[in-house]
């Protein structure tokens, strides 16, 4: 394996190496060897000798992938910044030289103190100015929230001031006081703020299950629930945002037929991965082969923008979140327009006849 290291090069988002001797389901050793690039930059650095894998910091870039934005101002310069799980990046920073209070009178008092509110106006507008070019693309903010962070009082002027774009102003959610400027400020400011950021997440999580729960009310037939009906809205195109469970526990077979040349498509909980017939052919009683076996949150995460859906992962923390697991198992979807699944399977209002949203 050490020589098998010298064939790297590490890639942007740092790499991943796994390699030992696992034991299969017969009961047999296998060594593997598994290397990848993260999908998202990774901050940890490990090296452990284990009778086990240990991807706590590979989990920690699955638990949240919102983007929060960061400005951190003082008499000294501003400074943009992006928090992303526990990755940050510093995007744009710049110096200021602020005219400091002093005490001169007469008629020079009035002119000089013009000159440093002047300064003052023209150093919040440029913030202003930057904080659009950093956290709007295509007219809309690329940022879940904005934090404002600083010493002195411009945090305050630039959150009340005309000038500030409104997209902007809206995706504040926390303005708080740093004793530094610069990217002591900005980690201070992530240390002050992770609450409100927690929280960001949290909000999003009831609203848009709230959206999904208003389909089903109004009975729009803009709604799907269920794997089977899920992948028929997400074929057609239909599923504009996809909502599943971080802790779906559904796997995803590709069984093929070697008789027939015939693949099959199996989606299996735990419990009926252990009767086997699933795996055995019903009219010849072949053996079907195993071509790929994936959890099916790990195969919407790679497939579903081939269906022009947004994903949105949801944990079961909140009210609403624990009542679309329980109803709905945990898979469902907002769709762009009405669909009678009752048509593809005429077996479906038997069951929803019993549903009652109430009920949850």
């Amino acid at each position: 394996m050490i020589i098998h290291l010298f064939l790297f090069t590490v890639p942007t988002n740092g790499l991943v190496i796994y390699c030992g001797t696992i034991v299969t389901d017969e009961g047999k050793e296998k060594k593997v060897n598994i290397d990848f690039e993260p999908f998202r930059p990774i901050n940890t650095s490990l090296y452990l000798c284990d009778n086990k894998f240990h991807t706590e910091a590979l989990t920690a870039l699955l638990a949240d992938d919102n983007k929060f934005g960061f400005i951190v101002m003082d008499g000294n310069g501003a400074l943009f910044g992006t928090l992303s799980g526990n990755t940050r990046e510093v995007l744009h920073k710049f110096t200021v030289d602020l005219p400091k209070k002093h005490g001169r009178g007469g008629q020079s008092a009035l002119r000089f103190a013009r000159l440093r509110m002047e300064k003052r106006h023209n150093y919040v507008r440029k913030v202003a100015e930057v904080a659009v070019q950093m956290f709007i693309t295509n007219d809309k903010p690329n940022i879940a929230g904005l934090v404002l962070a600083g010493s002195a009082d411009f945090k305050t002027e630039l959150s009340q001031s005309d000038m500030f774009d409104p997209r902007l102003q809206a995706k504040i959610i926390k303005v708080v006081d740093v004793s530094y400027g610069g990217e002591n400020g900005f980690n201070q400011a992530i240390e002050l703020a992770a609450d409100a950021l927690s929280n960001v997440k949290f909000i999003q999580e009831k609203k848009l299950i709230g959206r999904y729960f208003d389909e089903i009310s109004q009975d729009t037939g803009k709604y799907c629930f269920g794997v089977d009906d899920t992948l028929k809205g997400l074929e057609m195109g239909a599923v504009d945002t996809l909502i599943v469970w971080e802790n779906l526990d559904i796997t995803r077979y590709v069984l093929k037929n070697h008789s027939t040349d015939v693949e099959n498509i199996l989606f299996l909980k735990p419990e009926q991965e252990k009767d086997k017939t699933h795996f055995i052919d019903k009219d010849t009683g072949v053996e079907l082969e195993l071509v790929e076996q994936m959890p099916l949150l790990e195969w919407f995460a790679n497939n579903y923008k081939n269906f022009g859906a947004t994903l949105e992962i949801i944990t079961d923390r909140s009210q609403e979140g624990a009542q679309f697991v329980r109803g709905f198992g945990g898979i469902g979807g907002i769709l762009r327009y009405q669909v009678d699944f009752q048509v593809l399977d005429p077996h479906l209002d038997d069951m929803f006849e019993d549903f009652d949203l109430d009920d949850y």
